[in-house]
C-alpha cells in the first residue's frame, strides 16, 4: 500500500506539470491580452486612455516577454505561493480567491450533506421495493429533478419568493454584512440565506445519485451471496446494508475526484443567477476578461484538487471493496 501511494504521488508531479502547460496555453489562446481587452472596452464607451500607460503596464507585468518565459515565471511563482495579480480586481489572486473560498466550501459541503441525507435512504428504499408505488414515485421525481436545469429552478424560486413573500433570495448574506469581518450575526445571516441555494444546487445531484444507488444496489441484490445470507436467516436490513449496500458504493467513492474540485468551483451558473458571493462567478469573469493570472491559478488549483481526489478515491476503494487490489496478482 505504501509503495503504491508513493508511486501515485510521484505520478502526480508530471500530471500537474502537463496540466499547468495546458491551462496556460488555453488561457492564452484567445488573441490579445487583458490590457488590449480593457483598452477596447474604454474606447467603446467613449473614454480616452493613454496608450503609453497601457504599454507600461504590459511591460511591468511581463506581457511583452515570450510565452515560455511568462509560463516559467507563473509556474515558479505558484511554487512559492505567489499566484500573481488580478488586473480586473486590482488585488493579489491569493487574497481574492481566499475571500470567497470559505463561502464556496461552506455552501458546497452543506449541499453535499443535503444530497447524501436524501439520496441514500431513497435509493435504498427504491432498490428494496422495486416496482412499488413508492419506487415509481421516487423515479418520477428523480427524472423530473434531472430534467429541470438548476438555473431555471433558481429563477422560478426567485420569482415565487418575490410574488408570495415579497422578499429577494439572492446572495448568501444580508447586504449589511458584505465586506464585513466574520461574526456570529454574519454567520447566522449566511446560514439563513443558504437554504435556497442548497436546494437548487442539490436537486439534480440528489436525483442522479438516487438513480445510481438504486441501479448499483439492485445489481448487488441479485448476486449469490445475498441469497445465501437470506437463506441463513440474516435480518433483511442487515442483509442489505452489511455487504450489498457497501459494494454498491464503489461509484460513490470513485466520484471523490470530482467532488473536491466541485466543492471549490461551486455551481457557476446558479451562483450568477442567485448573485452568490462564491468563486464560480469569479472564474467566469476572469475567463471573459482574459485576467490570465486569476483564471490560470484558479484552474490550476482545481487540477490539483482533482488529482488528490482521484488518489483518495483509489485508496478508499481498495479498503471498501476487498475484490479490488492495488496491484495484479497471479491467478491460480
Amino acid at each position: 500500500m505504501l509503495k503504491y501511494i508513493f508511486y501515485r504521488f510521484m505520478a502526480m508531479i508530471p500530471t500537474l506539470v502537463i496540466a499547468s502547460m495546458l491551462i496556460f496555453a488555453i488561457v492564452e489562446l484567445p488573441p490579445g491580452d487583458y490590457f488590449e481587452s480593457y483598452l477596447a472596452e474604454l474606447q467603446a464607451s467613449g473614454e480616452t486612455v493613454d496608450p503609453q500607460k497601457i504599454e507600461y503596464l504590459r511591460t511591468e507585468y511581463g506581457f511583452d516577454k515570450p510565452l515560455w518565459q511568462r509560463y516559467i515565471g507563473w509556474a515558479t511563482g505558484m511554487l512559492h505561493g505567489d499566484f500573481g495579480y488580478s488586473f480586473e480586481y486590482e488585488r493579489p489572486v491569493s487574497e481574492l480567491i481566499g475571500s470567497r473560498l470559505f463561502l464556496t466550501m461552506l455552501l458546497s459541503f452543506v449541499t453535499i450533506i443535503f444530497t447524501w441525507l436524501i439520496a441514500f435512504p431513497i435509493g435504498i428504499y427504491s432498490a428494496t421495493h422495486k416496482y412499488s408505488f413508492g419506487d415509481y414515485t421516487f423515479t418520477f421525481a428523480g427524472l423530473l429533478g434531472l430534467a429541470i436545469p438548476n438555473f431555471l429552478l433558481a429563477l422560478v424560486m426567485m420569482y415565487f419568493a418575490k410574488v408570495w413573500f415579497g422578499t429577494s433570495i439572492g446572495g448568501l448574506m444580508d447586504p449589511i454584512y458584505i465586506n464585513e469581518p466574520m461574526s456570529l450575526a454574519k454567520f447566522g445571516s449566511i446560514m439563513e440565506h443558504m437554504a435556497i441555494p442548497v436546494i437548487v444546487i442539490g436537486t439534480s445531484g440528489t436525483a442522479a445519485m438516487i438513480r445510481r444507488i438504486r441501479a448499483n444496489l439492485l445489481d448487488e441484490l441479485k448476486k449469490q451471496y445475498v441469497t445465501t445470507a437470506r437463506a441463513k436467516g440474516v435480518p433483511p436490513m442487515k442483509a442489505v446494508l452489511k455487504y450489498p449496500f457497501r459494494m454498491s458504493l464503489n461509484f460513490f467513492i470513485a466520484d471523490i475526484g470530482n467532488i473536491l474540485p466541485a466543492v471549490v468551483s461551486g455551481a457557476e451558473v446558479v451562483a450568477i443567477v442567485l448573485s452568490l458571493e462564491t468563486t464560480g462567478p469569479l472564474l467566469i469573469s476572469a475567463l471573459q476578461s482574459q485576467d490570465m493570472y486569476l483564471a490560470g491559478s484558479f484552474l490550476m488549483f482545481l487540477a490539483l484538487l482533482t488529482v488528490i481526489g482521484v488518489l483518495i478515491s483509489d485508496i478508499a476503494l481498495a479498503f471498501l471493496d476487498p475484490r479490488i487490489r492495488l496491484q495484479g496478482r497471479a491467478q491460480k
